[in-house]
């Protein structure tokens, strides 16, 4: 596990606390999860291959269970599934298709912690690559 996504998940998780039970709650809950998950994938504390799996189906079966607003619905299973497929930039995509989906059902201060969660893994594999 990295500090990288650490100002994103707390900013996940206030809104967490502040919100009432219901679908709004769970949004948020899915977003920060779907977070934990990233976090795991990004160095230097990377996932064995087999942990990584494990941990895929745990959160896809999750996220299932939650009751959540429909644009988190529809846009988190696309999210899981560029984890899913591997690629070096997954984890930005993943979250870059996450940002509008949450502005719209649980608003800006969601999808602005998503944003700057996906802004920080571009910044980081940029730095990784020796692009920076």
């Amino acid at each position: 596990m990295t500090d990288l996504l650490l100002l994103a998940e707390d900013r996940l998780l206030q809104g967490l606390a502040a919100e009432a039970r219901g679908p709004k709650r769970n949004g948020l809950y899915a977003l920060w999860l779907f977070l934990r998950q990233c976090d795991g994938r990004l160095p230097p504390g990377v996932l064995s291959e087999r942990a990584d799996r494990a941990r895929l189906e745990r959160l896809e079966k999750r996220l299932s269970s939650l009751s959540l607003p429909a644009p988190l619905r529809r846009a988190l299973p696309g999210s899981v599934r560029e984890l899913k497929e591997g690629r070096a930039d997954g984890i930005a995509v993943g979250l870059q298709q996450l940002v509008a989906p949450a502005r719209e059902a649980l608003g800006r201060g969601a999808a602005d912690a998503v944003a700057l969660a996906a802004r920080s893994v571009r910044e980081a594999m940029r730095v990784n690559q020796g692009i920076a």
